[in-house]
């Protein structure tokens, strides 16, 4: 593959339900739409992703709900994968969890940094549930974020971005019984990232961050970058093996190692080692990550450390399109709550091409927007006569050529904006003009 290559992703779901109409909104229906339009230019790229199995928000939903998890992940996996059909959201390379290769990959990675020294085994403090035992992290952590003291879980706030764990959150407790966080001692494998302060700025300064982000960004750097653990003693998620017997590799940890494998096997899929995927990721010319907001510590922070301490020399990343969250009825779209609509309600009651510009005319971009039943069928009834070829008033060839080019340029990376995207495609429908690429992009047809 040229060394020109660009590469999209977007962020794995946590498997605890199905997708609904916020997720397809974000990234999902973003990073399809780049895709489409770059490759209508000529350029080449490759899209990928996978699926967050291990986060025990997962085993939450089965234990409350009586459920074998396995049997539930595997559901919920291939309701993803329908939805991402019938939404003609497209990809490269899926990286599934459920594989039986998987998780000797994510160990073998594992391993890498635990025997070169870049996550070393250590004696920290953790903490457990004085009632239920749990060890406090991801979903078994609620409280108030320290920063914005907003309800948060353990791993990262989603209001505002700060890295969450029992020592930074205001009244931690149990986030399955509310008990009380007991501390006690566990050797795990650790993450410095102090030690990498140098690559993060040097990937910081290069690359394409939106105000939220870099306003996230100045705030770790100001707080000290964060020690974290890598892997737990806790009851779900991968088993390790050598000198993390006993543990289970941390979620997000999994989902930055599954990102760089899946990322190499994309570009070189006989990568088969951590040379060939270090190789494989140094041929990368641009790495974009789509992604809401919820999850700009990830992409921007967290993972961009794991792969230094893989041993990935220079990051190829790009930037980060980021949206805001869009509501239902005015509040937070939640799949552990169930609230909202399900992308496959809406897709299986309406045309794919219109649920698509839809998402696309309403995405949240850079500031929250809300779904409303009403504004979409309204939306609907509107825009079904201009897919259809109905033209409602004439527009001057002059006006058509500068709204077009201004359309397409709305998909690049650099200046992504699907809300301008699709108005401009409406434009040029109702004048009865050349819509170029725009309408096989945002519909998803071509």
């Amino acid at each position: 593959m040229s060394e020109q290559i660009s590469v999209f992703t977007f962020p794995q779901p946590t498997v605890n339900g199905p997708l609904h109409v916020g997720h397809l909104s974000g990234p999902y229906l973003a990073a399809d739409l780049a895709a489409r339009a770059a490759r209508a230019r000529g350029e080449q790229v490759v899209v990928t992703s996978g699926l967050d199995v291990h986060q025990n928000y997962v085993l939450t939903r089965a234990e409350n709900e009586g459920r074998d998890p396995h049997a539930m992940t595997a559901e919920f996996r291939d309701d993803i994968l329908d939805t991402y059909a019938r939404a003609r959201i497209g990809y490269d390379r899926f990286t599934d969890p459920l594989d039986a290769g998987y998780p000797p990959v994510i160990r073998q990675l594992m391993n890498h940094l635990v025997d070169s020294g870049a996550a070393p085994m250590r004696e920290i403090t953790l903490y457990a549930c004085s009632d239920c035992d749990r060890t406090l992290h991801e979903s078994y952590l609620s409280g108030l974020c320290g920063e914005c003291k907003e309800p948060a879980a353990g791993g990262a706030c989603e209001v505002c971005g700060t890295f969450t764990q029992v020592e930074t959150m205001v009244d931690p407790v149990c986030g399955r019984c509310g008990g009380e966080p007991r501390a006690f001692q566990a050797t795990v494998p650790v993450l410095r990232m102090e030690d990498h302060r140098a690559a993060l700025i040097e990937t910081w300064l290069r690359a394409e961050l939106p105000p939220p982000v870099r306003e996230l960004v100045d705030r770790v750097l100001r707080a000290g970058l964060p020690e974290i653990p890598l892997a737990y003693p806790t009851n779900w998620g991968i088993d390790g093996d050598g000198p993390l017997t006993g543990l289970r590799i941390g979620a997000y940890t999994e989902v930055a190692l599954a990102d760089l494998y899946g990322i190499a096997r994309a570009v070189d899929p006989g990568a088969a080692d951590i040379a060939g995927y270090l190789a494989a990721i140094g041929r990368i010319g641009r790495l974009w990550h789509f992604l809401g907001l919820d999850n700009a510590f990830w992409y921007a922070v967290y993972w961009p450390a794991v792969w230094a301490a893989a041993g990935v020399a220079r990051s190829p990343l790009s930037g980060l399109i980021v949206n805001e969250f869009f509501t239902f009825d005015g509040a937070k779209f939640s799949t552990s709550r169930k609230h909202g609509i399900t992308a496959t309600e809406l897709l299986r009651g309406h045309d794919p091409s219109i649920v698509r510009l839809f998402l696309a005319w309403d995405r949240p971009d850079r500031y929250q927007s809300d779904f409303r039943q009403h504004s979409f069928e309204a939306f609907a009834r509107s825009a079904e006569p201009l897919l259809a070829g109905v033209r409602t008033n004439s527009l001057d060839p002059a006006l058509a050529a500068t709204e077009l080019a201004r359309g397409e340029a709305a998909l690049t990376p650099i200046a992504f904006d699907a809300p301008l995207a699709a108005r401009c495609l409406l434009t040029l429908l109702a004048g009865g003009a050349d819509t170029g690429s725009l309408r096989a992009v945002l519909t998803g047809l071509g």
